[in-house]
């Protein structure tokens, strides 16, 4: 499988590119093609607007391309995601496309134009501890679609769909806001003060489109900042009462969050 690495929101690091390069020869079942694009740097991005849009239109009608990789997160892929899947090229439709995080934005996008999309461990993961393991879960989904990288709750047959939370939140009511009828929807977040997490779960849970979800699952919550005073409800408790408050079943934890044991969630059932 030849699977290419772009970046549609921040710079990735040289020195994951090329760990994780290795970590892929030496599997001998993939090629990874790390786009130069990765690298470029305008401000917070990698590379300007057009340029980031250009590396991914160039990988998406690339035919030698099996699958497309986000090499990172950060912020960035919202203000390409619309051009992106405008008059997509027939060979787009014949990759996978895997990320998550602020790359939410483009699965959310490019699930809704029919591609076939996955939540899940990203390039720049291999930094972080553990980091190996999150990238042979990936690339073993991506290559074999391993039974063992998917989170271990989904149910065979039903959609789902995993976003960050506050990702989720900024793309409803957008030209990207997916269709969420019947959907088990998971949710994870990073470095956000409890009280943000409270005011998004308002914000997502009175959306009329959520409020069609057959059910919702909250991932990790991690690296939440102290709040003075006190907030006086953790994460799943919020979570919780904004589904029992808006009539969302709460289906429980998902093995999802930023960290190395972020597991796959493909988006359509087919993908499973």
């Amino acid at each position: 499988m030849k699977i290419a690495v772009v970046a549609p929101s921040c710079t990735l690091k040289p020195e994951a590119a090329e760990a994780v390069v290795a970590i892929a020869a030496a599997r001998d079942d993939c090629e990874l093609v790390i786009h130069p694009q990765c690298f470029l740097s305008d401000g917070h991005f990698a590379g300007p607007d057009n340029a980031r849009l250009a590396a991914l239109r160039e990988v998406m009608a690339d035919e030698g391309y099996d699958a497309v990789w986000f090499a990172r997160g950060g912020y960035g892929s919202n203000r390409i995601a619309e051009s992106a899947v405008e008059d997509l090229p027939a060979a787009a439709r014949a990759k996978t496309y895997l990320g998550y995080s602020d790359s939410g934005f483009l699965l959310a996008a490019f699930d809704k134009a029919g591609l076939d999309v996955a939540h899940g461990p990203m390039v720049q993961d291999v930094v972080r501890p553990g980091g190996e393991a999150a990238i042979h879960r990936a690339l073993d989904w991506l290559v074999r679609r391993e039974p063992a990288a998917l989170e271990p709750g989904l149910q065979p047959g039903r959609r789902a769909m995993a976003f960050n939370l506050t990702v989720l939140s900024n793309l409803l009511g957008t030209s990207l806001e997916p269709d969420f009828d019947g959907v088990e929807l998971l949710i994870e977040d990073v470095a956000e003060h409890e009280y943000r997490i409270d005011r998004t779960m308002f914000h997502v849970t009175g959306s009329p489109a959520i409020r069609r979800l057959g059910s919702l699952r909250m991932g990790r919550m991690s690296e939440i900042p102290d709040n003075d005073p006190v907030f006086g409800n953790d994460a799943e408790s919020i979570v919780r009462d904004w589904c029992e408050r808006s009539g969302i079943a709460f289906g429980g934890r998902a093995d999802i969050g930023h960290d190395a044991a972020n597991r796959v969630v493909p988006f359509n059932i087919r993908s499973g």
